[in-house]
């Protein structure tokens, strides 16, 4: 059985789709502090969805002894190089998505396994997203549907959702952007025994 460091309603959905037995447990990790003191050392947006999604597995895998703790985290990279936090207020979200308007970013998805207290499998998968210019009159019809949703969403887009007609072109794995690397987790999942091969 495994545990899910996490209560993202796309995480959970993604696992339970794919037939993978698991419980669900929030983390209580601080990751806005976490965050800026990684971004503080120059972490890169890559290492800093690898390293939160360790700090989330591990703490909850100290809490429960011999159990497989998944801990996953995503980051949005802007193409001025950077990192984007969840955007708190309709505002924030909207500079945000002007911000990507007409751009191409990275959207980095980080997901480790840790056991005991200790991470013992780690994958992180980017995605190349491209946002297509849009109009106002969109961005604002956008905002009416999609707030307050997309606040929990960094670059305040749901690809799940209405977010998809904000993009011209897309590069990576559909799980990727939704906040797992669904595909490399399957596989080691396989390898360990603990799905079908």
């Amino acid at each position: 059985m495994l545990i899910l460091a996490s209560q993202s309603i796309a995480r959970r959905a993604m696992l339970e789709a794919a037939g993978v037995a698991f419980t669900a447990e929030g983390a209580g990790v601080d990751e806005d502090a976490a965050k800026q003191a990684m971004l503080a050392q120059g972490l890169s947006g890559r290492d800093i969805a690898d390293a939160l999604a360790e700090l989330k597995a591990v703490k909850v895998s100290q809490r429960h002894p011999g159990a497989l703790v998944l801990g996953s985290d995503s980051t949005v990279v802007t193409a001025d190089n950077i990192v984007l936090d969840k955007p708190g207020t309709r505002e924030e979200a909207e500079r945000q998505l002007r911000g990507l308007a007409g751009t191409t970013h990275h959207l980095h998805s980080g997901a480790v396994v840790a056991q005991n207290g200790m991470p013992i499998w780690r994958h992180v998968d980017t995605a190349t997203l491209t946002m297509r210019p849009f109009s106002d009159a969109f961005l604002q019809s956008y905002l009416d549907q999609e707030w307050p949703e997309i606040s929990g969403c960094v670059g305040g887009c749901r690809l799940e959702g209405l977010g998809v007609q904000l993009f011209s072109r897309i590069d990576g794995s559909h799980f990727t952007i939704l906040g797992l690397p669904l595909l490399a987790l399957l596989d080691w999942l396989r390898v360990r025994g603990e799905l079908l091969a």
